[in-house]
């Protein structure tokens, strides 16, 4: 046995086991098994090759084979461009050009031989070669009883083979859809009608003269409708064979999964009374040996396709006539979304949630498709609806759209998830979720470097640099205390394992007094410099804080620290700390509690109305919080004796987007250095203790 063996199962994912191996079993068996899954397949019947009708591959149906790995051009399939009907008596009734109108869907709309795409899924399944470990198809395997709570089918033979998962894909007449809740008395019942496959020679048709007009071109379907009876002759199947197929009235009413498909009379296609001599001679030449017949079934719409631990598919959940092959396409369809919904870090305990979600997928359509199958049998409303429901139909690829639904119920059970734009791809990666997890990404081993200097000057002026009245000092007098502050950090794993530098002005003893008239006292963050813009957006749009871009250079020494910022070379700040000396990093003092954290100030502007915010609003991040969020190490401190920082007077011409930030930087006063230092330490918080103040 190979290493991806079915007696293997990779760590994560789960036990499928399908009863049904027919298209839609099948199908499901090749999208579970390249999720990563391991699935076994119990099939009833032998390994003889499947019969029926030629089936229709649509473009919603043709595009999920496809991504299967299968490609129908190698199986005989021909793509359909002209249809044709007839009334029985021979008059044209419509021919419609598909060739343009088939240019609109991303898949052909093709016609392939059922035996021939059976006989690929097998394949295709069983393989070693190939994605995901190949599926065990276990023929002559007839399941009797089905235990939904423990995904177990018991064979007749008495044996259960019982995994994670159970998939009924066992057709009509299912064993599986029995334990389903309220489908106890929900049975396939006769719909008075029953299909009649039958073959004729292509050569035989063309040399007579009277059947020659039931040769369909090369990619055409032709279709002859009477009363109650329709006959359809699809292309060519390329060994010179013709294939028709008839539904007419059954009188039949007791059918059995036993004699489901059953050898046909050619006595039984006589029974075409509506047609014309021409056709009767078509009969003549049919291959008697060809004819199947097999009753045409409907059955009620199923409360619900799940339970615990089981899901049903197909006809064994939503049951179609023969318009279109709609059944087969619907039954591909529902193994796109199984396959979706149980993706490889599935684990066994969240199985039932998402077979709901599975059925939450495909009802609605799946049941609307059913409904208009019933009525195109029955030919009621079917022209006023038409072109809508084809539309709607071939408007579909279930993989996509299981995807969508997936994800957005991903999403909405973690409300707390970050989001910002584009907002089309998903919560976006950043430092407090990471991509695809969205979980946090501690930082606990990143590095930081901040270099600070912290200055006197004129209250008057920093307090124009508040955006509303609710900020003001918290002590009178008219000097004031800012800090430059730059910070290099590196070893972040939301980056990657790289980093970026940000430079920020921090105005310190700063009140903020809320409507109800209580207070906080923090630092007032105006201004924050950065130069890589993922932070710059991440920090924008889910803290709140002011952040814009520039070019921060760093040049270090073993006693100096040297800061360069510009925009596009024009360089416009520079701060100096000299004369760098170590200290002992347990001197550093440690926060007194009368400051509670960073203040800033949200603004998003609203669109198309210049001067209206969609969001203002004060922003704090409390700084026990964010200390206890992520404690810090620090490792090194180096006071600076000689500290300094000067802004040039540059003019809108070389800085256009920032001189009106710069030339404001410029005109703040130095009355007195009070301390320059650098300090290195590990952990870095993610901020994520922001909040609203009110």
């Amino acid at each position: 046995m190979s290493a991806n063996g079915p007696d293997s199962c990779s760590p994560g994912s789960l036990r499928v086991i399908i009863v049904g191996g027919g298209i839609g079993g099948l199908s499901a068996a090749i999208t579970l098994r390249q999720a990563g899954h391991k699935v076994i397949v119990l099939e009833q019947r032998n390994a003889e090759a499947h019969v029926g009708a030629p089936v229709h591959l649509q473009p919603n149906s043709n595009g999920i084979v496809r991504r299967l790995g299968l490609e129908p051009e190698l199986l005989g399939a021909i793509e359909v461009t002209q249809f044709t009907e007839y009334t029985t008596d021979g008059a044209l009734t419509r021919s419609v050009d598909l060739a343009q109108s088939n240019k609109k869907w991303q898949h052909p709309w093709q016609v392939v031989p059922h035996g021939r795409l059976h006989a690929e899924l097998c394949k295709t399944a069983t393989v070693e070669q190939g994605e995901g470990q190949f599926v065990d198809l276990r023929y002559s395997s007839r399941v009797t009883s089905i235990d939904a709570e423990h995904a177990s089918a018991t064979l007749s033979t008495g044996e259960v083979v019982q995994g994670d998962v159970l998939i009924g894909a066992d057709g009509i007449f299912s064993q599986a859809r029995k334990v389903l809740p309220g489908a106890a008395n929900i049975a396939p019942a006769p719909s008075g009608k029953r299909a009649l496959r039958f073959l004729v020679s292509k050569s035989k048709a063309l040399e007579d003269p009277a059947t020659r007009k039931f040769v369909p071109e090369d990619r055409e379907i032709i279709q002859w409708l009477g009363l109650d009876i329709c006959l359809v002759a699809y292309p060519c199947r390329g060994d010179g064979l013709l294939e028709f197929v008839c539904t007419q009235p059954s009188t039949k009413r007791e059918i059995t999964a036993d004699h489901m498909y059953t050898k046909g009379e050619k006595a039984h296609l006589n029974m075409c009374a509506d047609f014309d001599d021409a056709f009767r001679t078509l009969l003549a030449k049919t291959d008697p040996e060809s004819v199947t017949e097999w009753p045409l079934l409907d059955m009620t719409k199923l409360v619900t396709w799940t339970s615990k631990k089981l899901a049903v598919l197909g006809d064994a959940a939503h049951p179609c006539g023969p318009y279109q092959g709609l059944g087969t396409g619907q039954a591909i369809e529902d193994a796109a979304a199984v396959a979706v919904v149980l993706p490889s870090d599935t684990t066994p305990g969240e199985v039932q949630e998402r077979l709901n979600l599975y059925e939450m997928c495909r009802y609605e359509r799946a049941c609307r498709v059913q409904e208009y199958a019933r009525m195109a049998e029955s030919r009621m409303g079917v022209e006023d609806t038409a072109e809508g429901f084809t539309n709607y139909h071939l408007c579909h690829d279930e993989f996509d759209s299981a995807t969508k639904k997936f994800d957005e119920w991903r999403w909405a059970k973690d409300p707390r998830l970050y989001w910002r734009m584009p907002t089309a791809f998903g919560p976006a990666p950043g430092p407090r979720q990471a991509l695809y997890t969205n979980q946090p990404q501690p930082a606990r081993h990143s590095t930081f470097t901040t270099a600070s200097i912290k200055f006197k000057t004129s209250r008057t002026i920093l307090q124009n640099l508040f955006p509303t009245s609710s900020f003001t000092f918290k002590d009178p007098g008219s000097i004031a205390y800012a800090s430059f502050s730059q910070t290099t950090l590196d070893r972040m794993e939301w980056l990657g394992g790289s980093g970026y530098r940000h430079f920020g002005l921090y105005i310190h003893g700063v009140r903020y007094t809320k409507q109800d008239g209580t207070t906080i006292d923090g630092t007032y963050l105006p201004l924050l410099f950065e130069n890589l813009t993922d932070p710059i957006i991440s920090g924008r749009d889910e803290l709140g804080f002011p952040k814009i871009y520039c070019a921060i250079d760093v040049r270090r020494r073993q006693d100096s620290y040297h800061v360069r910022t510009s925009w596009q070379d024009a360089m416009f700040g520079r701060f100096n700390l000299d004369e760098l000396e170590s200290s002992d990093p347990n001197t550093m003092a440690k926060p007194d509690g009368t400051d509670y954290g960073t203040i800033t100030y949200k603004y998003i502007p609203a669109v198309g109305e210049p001067g209206k915010a969609d969001a203002a609003y004060a922003v704090v991040v409390p700084q026990a919080e964010m200390a206890k969020q992520m404690p810090s190490t620090v490792t090194g401190i180096w006071e600076s004796k000689r500290p300094s920082f000067e802004f040039d007077d540059l003019s809108p011409t070389d800085l256009p987007t920032l001189h009106h930030i710069i030339s404001t930087l410029k005109r703040i006063p130095i009355y007195e250095y009070v301390r320059g230092k650098v300090v290195e330490g590990l952990g870095v918080p993610d901020v994520s203790s922001a909040r609203r103040i009110e």
